[in-house]
């Protein structure tokens, strides 16, 4: 579980401070505004605002993708052993499950 956390926010983590980079050369904070009016006052809060809007689109891609690649055993491994799995599963191992 902490392996799979790490492998969602590192990559995020890093692509967030590249982002922000590109986003704050290109953009001042103080001039993009809504309605005639600055939408943050001060520089420093636009940029931590941006670089953890830019973490957060950046961990839902990366968990995204933790999530696909999963294989086909992953998705249906069944979480019982075998003789505890219910009467007719076609998993358990006495024979009674259907075919």
């Amino acid at each position: 579980m902490m392996q799979r956390l790490i492998h969602i926010l590192w990559p995020s983590f890093l692509v967030a401070r590249m982002a922000d980079i590109v986003f704050t050369t290109l953009f001042d904070p103080l001039e993009i505004m809504y309605h005639g009016e600055a939408v943050i006052e001060q520089r420093l809060a636009a940029y931590t605002i941006g670089f953890f809007v830019f973490w957060l689109l950046g961990i839902a891609s990366s968990a995204m993708t933790c999530y696909f690649q999963r294989s086909a055993d992953e998705i249906n491994r069944c979480p019982l052993p075998p003789r505890k799995r219910p009467e007719g599963c076609p998993k358990r191992d006495d024979g009674s499950g259907c075919c």
